[in-house]
């Protein structure tokens, strides 16, 4: 019968020791194991005899003794060692498996007492032979039991720790997977770098653990090209002369070859000088295809040139950073150098983007001198108003961008009208009014067959219909108008009175003032020309006439029209 003490053998081990045990007393002999410290652990009895106890714990500090002088080894190589002669008792050692460069551990030991097992064993015919003494015969049956044992365990705590190790990597595997995933569904062109490059060291020192983590990004300030820490954690301060030194010393270990600036003195002294906090450090490049000076020393062969870096310093858990680390590292800043690299192309395209509106909407302006700027007005003027209604009201600031393009955007449609009509000096017609009344719907036209510019159609199409429904192209009146159709209205509206024409004077702010008054619920929304009288008109005029230097807010119309652009392509 076993009974058993669970120490510092494992569960599942111990059970299938104490079946061996069991098994092997019903041939007579008692079976026991000891743990690594030769405490028992097991003794499985065949019923016929009792052991000692103190005997067999001191057999098993024995075996357990590697520099035992008396061990002897069998030809497969495991010890087994024998006590009181071959009818006393057998033992061996249970090791754990040797996986690299890890020594062998002892973890326990095996014991066979043998007992008075002579006249029993002898009459065996299982085990007798006819040219063997029957009691060294058994002795030798039992001694190979326990080897088989001794070599089944082994095999198995390797196994174990093979699978062990295979789940650890795997489990380390899922989690580099989980994080570079995470990296590229996170990517979006709209999204500003700092966040992006926040989330990435967040994410990354949750899978590798540091005392401080940065990303260096080189930026233009003042003029000046200048390494900063655009995102971080942890224990990390770096000015900008420690930042030019580690970007030096990457750049040169990049030219050697290698894939990342790694240093420590774990197995060595520092190849470089650290501040005396920095145990280890690792520094990986952020690789751009931006242009550069030829002198700047981080350009590489292939034309990339370093236009920033990862650093982390004073791995936790490990002694120093090591391979493994290094890709990890690397994939998580090529992650970032793509989404830096995706922002500064679509900044490019919605500069083109807003750069060919402007020309567009320029060329119409230019059909008649008088209206030079005339849109651009119009859109800033829109804007104005609409980031004083939100003071009032919610409004995505997308919805002010739309309304924003849809006053730059405006006139479109005077493309396809006849310049003769358009710079006209005299009164038009009704047949030349006709004519001029289809800008808007032709401007429509135009937009619906962009994609990305049907949010802005109804503000285009409706930006001369009428509070009072004396309007153009469909007689809305009053709520039938869309918001971005009465704001562009009024902005159209106040530009035109405040600019010369060819048939009369450009009136001044106060009369124009007056004029919206005025026309308060009939010309124009209520609501919509009440916001705009009590809002700074004169700080708004004075922008415009100065050619907007002035600018009244964080962005100049140049910037804003970039970035309305972007909610168009995002």
């Amino acid at each position: 019968m076993g009974s058993t003490v669970r120490k510092s053998i494992g569960p599942s081990r111990l059970g299938e020791l104490d079946g061996f045990g069991n098994r092997i007393s019903r041939l007579g002999v008692n079976f026991a194991v000891s743990d690594a410290e030769g405490e028992l652990v097991l003794v499985c009895e065949c019923g016929r005899f009792k052991s000692s106890t103190k005997q067999l714990a001191e057999w098993s500090r024995q075996v357990l003794d590697q520099n035992s002088p008396t061990t002897e080894s069998d030809e497969a190589g495991t010890p087994v060692r024998r006590f009181a002669g071959d009818n006393g008792g057998l033992a061996v050692a249970l090791r754990s498996a040797r996986l690299g460069n890890k020594p062998q551990e002892i973890v326990a030991a095996a014991l066979i007492d043998l007992g008075d097992t002579a006249p029993s064993l002898a009459g065996n015919a299982a085990i007798k032979t006819a040219d063997t003494d029957p009691v060294r015969a058994d002795g030798e049956y039992f001694a190979e039991m326990l080897r088989l044992l001794a070599e089944k365990f082994q095999a198995e705590t390797k196994a174990e720790k093979q699978i062990e190790q295979v789940s650890t990597e795997l489990a380390q595997t899922y989690e580099e997977l989980v994080l570079l995933h995470k990296l590229s569904t996170n990517m979006k062109v709209t999204e500003a770098d700092s966040n992006f490059l926040q989330m990435a060291c967040d994410s990354l020192t949750e899978i590798v653990y540091v005392e401080g983590i940065a990303i260096l990004l080189e930026k233009t300030i003042n003029d000046a090209q200048q390494w900063v820490i655009a995102a971080g954690s942890g224990l990390i301060d770096m000015d900008e002369q420690a930042a030019v030194i580690l970007q030096c010393r990457l750049a040169e270990q990049i030219s050697r070859g290698k894939e990342a600036l790694l240093d420590s003195e774990v197995d060595s002294a520092f190849d470089y000088e650290w501040p005396h906090r920095v145990k280890n450090i690792i520094a990986v490049p952020l690789f751009g295809k931006e242009e550069a000076e030829p002198h700047f020393a981080g350009i590489t062969q292939n034309g990339n040139r370093i236009i920033g870096l990862m650093v982390a310093i004073n791995r936790i858990g490990k002694q120093d950073f090591d391979s493994t680390d290094i890709k990890l590292f690397n994939s998580v800043a090529c992650g970032c150098a793509v989404f830096i690299e995706n922002g500064r192309l679509f900044k490019d395209l919605k500069e083109l983007f807003i750069g060919s509106l402007k020309a567009l909407t320029s060329s119409i302006d230019a059909k008649d001198k008088y209206t030079h700027g005339h849109s651009e007005r119009v859109a800033y003027i829109s804007r104005w108003i609409a980031e004083r209604l939100c003071d009032k009201e919610p409004l995505e600031e997308e919805q002010i961008h739309r309304i924003y393009l849809a006053g730059l955007l405006h006139d479109i449609g005077k493309i396809g009208i006849d310049e003769s009509v358009l710079r006209k000096t005299g009164k038009l017609t009704d047949q030349e009014f006709a004519c001029i009344r289809k800008h808007p719907s032709i401007g429509a036209g135009i937009l619906r067959e962009i994609k990305q510019m049907h949010d802005i159609v109804p503000g285009a199409l409706s930006h001369h219909e009428r509070a009072d429904g004396r309007g153009y192209p469909d007689g809305l009146t009053g709520e039938q108008i869309p918001l971005a159709g009465k704001i562009v209205q009024l902005a159209d509206s106040f530009d035109a009175m405040t600019s010369r024409r060819t048939y009369r004077d450009a009136m001044s702010v106060e009369k124009a003032l007056e004029e919206i008054e005025r026309g308060l619920g009939t010309q124009f929304d209520e609501k919509i020309g009440r916001i705009f009288l009590e809002s700074d008109v004169y700080r708004l005029w004075n922008t415009i006439r100065d050619g907007f230097s002035e600018v009244y807010g964080s962005r100049d119309p140049k910037e804003y029209g970039t970035a309305a652009v972007g909610t168009l392509i995002g």
